[in-house]
């Protein structure tokens, strides 16, 4: 009984302490802020306690937020308050450093105390700043590579976190010559000359009864753009978007005068809202700030079937490289690549009637398998192509050129894709690809720490691979992995608050480790729930092994998208080509982030 009243005075005496510590904190006004919730969990009373801390911060920061005070001005709005308060709570706890929690009282009846010192509060502020810089750099170096898309993507986000930051109106940037550029004003600089950069022409009109495709070149300052996203008007409403890929982007018109359109207008996209939502402190910025139209994202475009006259004016892609271009492998083409040329012709001019009869016979069994999945791959359409590439790799034929398009019931998204032939020592077509873009292409084949051969296996591997998961080819994926595969699948995830610090960092990575036979299990998953999956591929490394001979380490940027869900991130493989024909991955990662220094997994963490 002694000791029982012995521990109920040392709780009773801790309980006095706590309580004595709160007053004291909320006496000291001049030196902290602080919220006070309760709730049926900890997690409730803490919401409660952050959105009055948030409260008290955005007062004391409010008159910090000029830029975003004059626009409410401009705006007719009176009630600036409410909308520092409102960007305030884009602050949310993992971005709140410095801010401390105490329970008063743990579940069912949680109590729950946050605070943070007035002088820490411009820490607050830090990590959204970093975000800023990274996302512009980011642009800069995609607008450098001809990735339009990627380039107004990044620039509109920055601009977007820029305005609700306090320091909008101040901070600056060094751009990649050195200078010093107020962000606010660099930005929407930048986007614009982007758009003005903008070159369209047309390419090919294609006819047929209540139907025209407009094919067109699209490039950027006399280059092919890489990427690009835009949709136009057809006549009533804007298009669902549409990516241009290497320079081609295309248009549809449909309904009885579809042939009669002269002119339309794209509409360059630049927000890209609908990505934003894997980045949730950019999703509730992006719903707090008013948008930024910008006029220049609009391009007026002329529907004239090209003529001879025109075409001097038309970009020659054929002078430029492009995403089915193998020119700086330079790989000697075979001595007579007409026959395997005159069967893609063949195959292609089947799709466009759509009667595969006639091309099956091209096709060994295990090929007409993978040509009818490419088919059902959405609703497909031959694009124009400016010639052949056709090389000789072993005992097999690769044959590159087409460009088709694909559309799909259910989603909004259309793709253009490069697709790539291979054929057998008996001029039979074994299989086919979707092609690297030709950011990708040029990582690898510039790399001169590969041989021909080894530049040439690879862009093969890596371009079955990325089609694999587009065509749901669950068999070869499982033939590509080894049995024994280590499989690392980053997520972010957050962890429950640590007593010592409950604010600090708790935004981590979790990785989930998973063998083959599970990892195959969700992709099967995967594939079932969704219409289509795209992948595509920036910023290769490959970095072959010092260790093991015909063993590669690749890193890569990946952009995954599907029906339902999308992401980007940065995968690592560990492929051994020890038999070209039968390469194997023993080490597959992917994390959503780059680590702090910059690195992603590679051949050394293994």
């Amino acid at each position: 009984m002694k000791h029982i009243i012995v521990i109920f005075a040392i709780l009773s005496c801790t309980g006095i302490a706590l309580a004595q510590s709160v007053d004291q904190i909320k006496a000291d006004s001049r030196r902290y802020l602080w919220g006070e919730g309760t709730g049926s969990t900890l997690s409730r009373a803490t919401d409660e306690a952050l959105h009055q801390l948030i409260s008290q911060i955005s007062v004391q920061v409010e008159s910090s937020f000029t830029l975003l005070k004059e626009e409410a001005v401009k705006a007719g709005k009176t009630d600036f308050t409410e909308q520092a308060r409102l960007i305030m709570k884009t602050y949310s706890s993992a971005t709140l450093h410095g801010t401390e929690r105490i329970v008063i009282n743990n579940e069912p009846n949680a109590h729950v105390f946050l605070y943070i010192a007035r002088a820490d509060v411009t820490k607050v502020f830090e990590q959204r700043k970093r975000k800023i810089i990274d996302f512009t750099t980011e642009a800069e170096k995609y607008a450098a590579s001809g990735q339009m898309a990627d380039a107004l993507k990044y620039y509109y986000w920055a601009l977007s976190l820029l305005r609700s930051h306090p320091d909008a109106n101040s901070m600056s940037w060094a751009n990649p010559n050195g200078q010093q550029q107020l962000l606010l004003s660099y930005i929407p600089r930048r986007m614009n000359e982007l758009f003005q950069s903008l070159q369209i022409s047309i390419r090919e009109v294609n006819d047929e009864p209540a139907y025209r495709m407009v094919v067109m070149n699209i490039a950027a300052a006399n280059q092919p753009v890489a990427n690009l996203e835009y949709s136009y008007w057809d006549g009533k409403d804007w298009s669902a978007p549409y990516a241009a890929k290497d320079g081609i982007g295309y248009l549809e018109f449909f309904g009885d005068n579809a042939s009669n359109r002269t002119e339309t207008q794209l509409r360059v996209e630049y927000t890209f809202d609908s990505e934003t939502r894997f980045d949730r402190e950019l999703d509730e910025v992006m719903k707090r700030v008013e948008p930024i139209p910008f006029a220049q994202a609009y391009v007026n475009v002329k529907l004239s079937k090209p003529t001879l006259a025109s075409a001097e004016t038309k970009i020659d892609l054929k002078s430029k490289p492009s995403g089915n271009s193998l020119t700086d492998i330079q790989l000697s083409p075979i001595p007579n690549p007409k026959p395997y040329e005159d069967k893609v012709d063949k195959v292609l001019a089947s799709l466009k009637t759509r009667n595969l009869d006639g091309a099956k016979n091209l096709f060994t069994p295990e090929g007409f398998d993978v040509f009818s999945k490419l088919l059902a791959y959405g609703k497909s359409q031959v694009l124009q192509h400016d010639g052949y590439k056709t090389v000789k790799f072993g005992e097999t034929v690769i044959c590159r050129g087409p460009k088709m398009s694909f559309s799909f019931s259910n989603n909004t998204r259309r793709f253009v894709e490069d697709v790539v032939f291979y054929f057998d020592s008996h001029g039979k077509i074994t299989t086919l690809s979707f092609g690297l873009s030709h950011a990708a292409l040029k990582s690898i084949t510039q790399n001169q720490n590969l041989s021909e051969a080894e530049r040439l296996a690879i862009i093969s591997f890596m371009e079955h691979y990325k089609t694999a998961y587009a065509l749901k080819r669950l068999d070869f994926i499982n033939s590509i992995f080894a049995d024994d595969a280590l499989i690392i699948v980053g997520n972010v995830v957050r962890m429950q608050p640590k007593a010592d610090n409950p604010f600090k960092d708790n935004k981590i990575v979790k990785y989930n480790r998973y063998n083959k036979q599970q990892y195959l299990r969700n992709l099967e998953h995967s594939f079932r729930s969704n219409e289509f999956i795209n992948i595509k591929f920036e910023d290769n490394t490959v970095t072959p092994s010092q260790v093991s001979a015909n063993v590669y380490g690749i890193q890569i940027k990946q952009l995954y998208s599907s029906t339902n869900y999308g992401d980007q991130g940065y995968l690592f493989l560990l492929l051994n080509l020890s038999k070209v024909s039968e390469p194997l991955i023993h080490i597959r990662t992917w994390q959503p982030e780059k680590n702090p220094d910059g690195s992603i997994y590679g051949l050394e963490d293994f």
